[in-house]
């Protein structure tokens, strides 16, 4: 098994997230220019969720994605938001108390590699800006079609790897360079916004992860690349 500062992945990523959660979503928006909020609205649009469904968000984080669900799902619908952590799931119960969904999401602490729901649970899966954090990406995958619904969708946004020269220089330029820098500026220490650019590096193409998807046994997989390819949102059906 890997290690990271002399401790596993998942021991790691717990770590850096514990650290960050309570300026986790300032620094989202600040980091990616304010697109992080389009983002989530058009991952959710490919989820097919409607009034009245079911909705798993894996590695939930702080609920952003979660409560973007809920607006889909609307007051008659269920979302069920899981996360590891417990300082990130902390500061999502304060961000969902503020919305009128707080009754429609339900917060569990668990591990998305080992889903704690029965096979063919939910409309739909996701997983928002963490399956770079997972220690196996293939497993996490897997876990997510297992709990979908025959016709529902497993849905990944992720960062990703934009092509396009220039553009490209420039994007890795601002990420390994200015993302820790300002990072350390918001969360007060050194460390945690350094793993950004480090886990993408290790992290496959947009194109590989595809695969994955088909792999796993997940139809007409897809990806779509937005803001220019820095994220990439993946689809695939059960």
């Amino acid at each position: 098994m890997q290690q990271y500062n002399g401790k596993s992945k998942e021991e790691f990523v717990h770590g850096v997230f514990s650290t960050i959660a309570h300026r986790y979503d300032l620094m989202n928006t600040t980091l990616s220019f304010n697109r992080d909020k389009y983002w989530r609205r058009f991952a959710v649009s490919q989820t097919g969720l409607q009034p009245g469904g079911t909705a798993l968000d894996v590695a939930c984080g702080t609920g952003m994605l979660s409560i973007e669900l809920a607006k889909a799902a609307g007051t008659s619908g269920r979302v069920t938001g899981l996360d590891f952590c417990e300082n990130m799931l902390a500061q999502a119960v304060r961000n969902i108390e503020k919305t009128p969904y707080k009754n429609n999401i339900e917060l569990i602490q668990g591990n998305a590699m080992a889903l704690p729901f029965a096979d063919n649970t939910f409309d739909c899966a996701t997983i928002g800006f963490a399956l770079r954090n997972v220690p196996d990406v293939e497993g996490c995958i897997a876990e997510m079609r297992r709990v979908v619904k025959p016709g529902g969708r497993v849905v990944s946004l992720e960062l990703a790897k934009p092509r396009a020269p220039v553009f490209k220089q420039l994007y890795y330029l601002y990420f390994e360079q200015l993302v820790p820098l300002l990072g350390k500026l918001g969360v007060g220490k050194d460390g945690p916004y350094q793993w950004l650019p480090n886990s993408l590096k290790i992290f496959p193409h947009q194109s590989a992860i595809k695969d994955i998807f088909t792999k796993v046994g997940l139809k007409d997989a897809v990806y779509h690349e937005l803001t220019g390819g820095i994220v990439a949102v993946h689809v695939g059906i059960k």
